[in-house]
């Protein structure tokens, strides 16, 4: 059953048009060699101000293919966000593009060569932003990009297209709109590298698919991230972050908390709090001009799924407002769940949605305990001071990155890597790191003397036994010189 929301099908684009696109691009890469500062600042400055100059018109088509979304949001995170990080770029790459000497018996350097065709698939949760920062990395890093844009924003995607295309030409930047066979194929193209973002399930076949080709891939993924309130937690501060937090485009980022550890003894307290932040944001939800739709149908039933699933396994559910979900307008009031079971499927699956799930803890160790025995999440945070609890809580758990005191901070910093790690990704980007991401670091070195390593290799199985005797007599020495240092570091 669909929705008074509907969004236009998307056409499909030809694997002989994305081969040429590729061809294009990487025969204009090799004409050109390794771009100057001054034009990769100009590719960053022209991709930047497509975006700026489209600003209205990709608000209003993202709004359209949403069914509701705030202006702000919009132009504040994916408009606006890309300013920071173009100016970062723009300042750093002369500095990262110079060779750096490799201090050694021969001259030697590491040259920092881009890699040739860069292929981006963005998300369809913040789409223009997910699209713009990794490509403005790549374009600092001296390569050429081709954008796989989100087949859910069809609208969105002709206009994103257009503008890039006003300002870029198709060998420097080019958009790919088109249907899921389109993506399929994109995956499968001889790139350079692969920059994905989106669920942990298609990432798998996206690396897959590179794979066939030797394509190195990042992937950006997502995760159930965790909150920790900790027992010296502000609990005002901590339920109106976390508030916001999960709240932030109507839960649909993969950075917002899934669920939130509460001391025990202040449990009902923080609820209490937390659904009283949540009224602050929402006194109404399905009338509530910041209220962000669900993306698609399919979202809407299975956040509305996961919900009743807990439910049904004996979790208690408290919404912030007495409202209905609504499926014409694909809009959850926001919820909380407690007592839920590990059996209920909202504590393994991503929720991505308006929903935030209750646990509590008597040790500190337990969350600790809970976030190990998973999947590395992309990001978790930590309510409360810099002490010894959150020191052993930053040793004991693994994730992309970390927030204290605040949601999604760490990854708004412009000259910071944002990544996963195991379930919620490889690699990062941003800053310097995006740089070094789309870079291939090429060793060159020199021989000034006569004897080279390879006349030496060479010649080693005619080596005098003296020479031979100096050999063995030096791997006795080292092997002697870290057994010495073993056993000072076991007697100390």
């Amino acid at each position: 059953m669909s929705t008074g929301l509907t969004n236009p099908t998307p056409a499909h684009v030809s694997r002989e048009e994305l081969d040429r696109l590729v061809e294009l691009q990487r025969a204009a890469f090799h004409r050109e060699g390794p771009p100057s500062a001054e034009v990769r600042r100009g590719r960053i400055d022209r991709l930047v101000l497509a975006v700026l100059d489209a600003a209205d018109e990709l608000t209003a088509a993202l709004t359209e293919d949403f069914g509701r979304r705030p202006v702000a949001l919009t132009k504040a995170g994916e408009v606006l966000g890309l300013l920071g990080e173009s100016q970062v770029l723009r300042e750093g790459l002369e500095e990262w593009m110079k060779p750096v000497p490799v201090e050694g018996p021969v001259p030697a350097f590491v040259q920092q060569q881009p890699l040739g065709v860069v292929g981006i698939v963005t998300a369809w949760n913040l789409p223009v932003g997910l699209a713009v920062r990794p490509a403005l990395d790549a374009l600092a890093a001296g390569n050429r990009v081709i954008i796989k844009f989100t087949d859910v924003h069809v609208r969105t995607g002709e206009v994103f297209a257009r503008a890039v295309s006003k300002y870029l030409g198709e060998d420097e930047v080019t958009v790919v709109c088109g249907d899921l066979k389109t993506a399929q194929e994109f995956s499968d193209l001889p790139l350079d590298h692969i920059l994905f973002t989106g669920s942990p399930q298609v990432g798998r076949l996206v690396g897959q698919a590179a794979a066939a080709n030797l394509v190195p891939v990042t992937l950006e993924l997502g995760g159930k991230n965790p909150a920790v309130v900790a027992r010296d937690a502000d609990l005002d501060l901590a339920a109106e972050r976390i508030a916001g937090s999960r709240m932030s485009n109507g839960g649909q980022v993969c950075l917002c908390p899934d669920y939130v550890f509460v001391p025990r003894e202040h449990l009902d307290d923080f609820t209490e709090r937390l659904r009283a932040a949540l009224v602050r944001l929402f006194p109404t939800y399905t009338d509530h001009p910041a209220a962000v739709s669900l993306v698609n149908d399919r979202n809407f039933d299975r956040v509305l799924g996961l919900v009743r699933d807990a439910e049904a396994h004996g979790a208690r559910k408290i919404t912030s407002v007495n409202e209905e979900p609504s499926r014409e307008l694909r809009l959850i009031p926001p919820t909380l769940l407690l007592n839920v079971p590990e059996e209920a499927e909202i504590s393994r699956e991503e929720i991505f949605g308006p929903v935030l799930v209750i646990y509590a803890y008597a040790d500190p160790a337990e969350p600790v305990a809970y976030i190990n025995a998973r999947s590395a999440p992309l990001a978790a945070y930590w309510y409360g001071e810099d002490s010894e609890d959150f020191r052993r809580f930053l040793d004991g758990t693994t994730s992309g990155g970390v927030t204290r005191n605040d949601g999604l901070l760490h990854a708004a910093l412009s000259n910071a890597p944002f990544g996963g790690v195991g379930g919620s990704g490889s690699g990062a980007y941003g800053g310097r790191t995006g740089f070094d991401t789309f870079t291939h670091r090429r060793t060159v070195a020199a021989q000034p003397g006569p004897q080279g390593v390879t006349a030496t290799l060479v010649g080693a199985p005619a080596l005098a036994p003296e020479v031979e005797a100096g050999l063995d007599q030096a791997i006795k020495v080292s092997a002697a010189e870290i057994r010495t240092r073993l056993g000072q570091l076991t007697s100390g």
